[in-house]
């Protein structure tokens, strides 16, 4: 949970690097908390569309984290030692979704590069 609340904290910071780790456990309590929001839209009846489909309170979730997401991914491509822009190879159909999990799984570069300290030395904080 810390490495979602960290990501949250830095929701517009497109500088430094982040490790897999902080990505990874970003991705799945992003995952957790957009299938509650679905549950929560679907018992609630505020879906779009019918039963099953997309509703207001996971619009509106999907929404708050498009920012949070985009930065922790340039964070992440910093660590690979490549730039934010490398991310719109994912728009290359299967090939380019395939190279940036490749990358997102990748170690790091160790030691400092080019954006910023190794983040595999630094403490995570805890909230």
């Amino acid at each position: 949970m810390q490495y979602f609340l960290l990501g949250l904290k830095n929701f517009a910071k497109f500088s430094g690097r982040s490790r897999r780790k902080e990505y990874w456990m970003f991705v799945l309590f992003q995952l957790i908390f957009a299938i509650a929001a679905m549950l929560l839209d679907n018992l609630l009846g505020t879906t779009m569309g019918g039963v099953g489909g997309p509703g207001y309170i996971y619009m509106a979730y999907s929404f708050a984290m498009i920012l949070p997401g985009l930065a922790l991914a340039v964070r992440r491509m910093h660590d690979v030692n490549k730039s934010g822009l490398f991310l719109l190879v994912g728009l290359v159909p299967i090939i380019g979704g395939i190279w940036i999990l490749i990358l997102a799984c990748t170690e790091g570069t160790r030691g400092p590069n080019q954006y910023g300290e190794d983040p595999k030395g630094q403490e995570v904080p805890a909230y």
